[in-house]
């Protein structure tokens, strides 16, 4: 069994929820298995830590996590345009994977959510790809051979899969917005099989 990482940082849930119908995607493909881990909050409060493992949520992600996966799918919620510091702060302690170009032909894909409907989701999945494209990954995006990418009233970007949602309401995950998630995993796994396979 191959294993995608399905990396993300989230606050209030709702990138978390993305990660788990992406996983779902990632695990309709035969022999390929979602390996689900987050990032620790940034602290501001110098030489503060946070505990090893979460109190809830998935494991914290580690550089091995990165090493041994056949491909990444990153996620962050949108702030001001840009991923959160919690997932840069983890992407810039990746200088020795990039030194060693172990991640160097591996497929990967992003994904955010976003508050308002203008708040940045293409600014922040580029964000994202920066990194990637650096470490030598493959980039991965979603066609629009996907239909819901014509259909959403939400979130949904050729970039990657994308959600508006709000704290106030408790806006849920939306059809389009899922499928799409669902179809990004699912590409990047198989991408990721064929890859093996030649």
């Amino acid at each position: 069994m191959s294993e995608i990482l399905v990396l993300y940082y989230s606050q209030g849930g709702s990138t978390a929820e993305m990660a788990q119908a992406i996983a779902r995607g990632v695990e309709e493909v035969p022999d390929m298995q979602a390996r689900l881990r987050t990032v620790p909050s940034v602290s501001t409060v110098c030489e503060a830590t946070e505990n090893t493992i979460p109190n809830t949520g998935a494991p914290y992600a580690t550089l091995d996590d990165l090493k041994e996966c056949s491909g990444i799918i990153l996620g962050s919620p949108t702030y001001f345009g840009n991923m959160t510091a919690a997932m840069k702060h983890f992407i810039d302690s990746t200088s020795s994977l990039w030194m060693s170009g172990e991640l160097i032909g591996k497929p990967a894909a992003v994904f955010t959510a976003t508050a308002s409907m203008h708040g940045g989701q293409e600014s922040t999945l580029l964000s994202m790809m920066l990194p990637l494209f650096h470490h030598g990954m493959i980039l991965v995006g979603l066609p629009y051979s996907e239909q819901s990418l014509f259909q959403t009233s939400g979130g949904g970007t050729p970039y990657g899969a994308s959600r508006l949602t709000s704290d106030e309401d408790k806006r849920l995950l939306e059809n389009d917005e899922k499928t799409l998630c669902i179809a990004l995993g699912k590409r990047v796994a198989d991408i990721a099989r064929r890859l093996q396979i030649n």
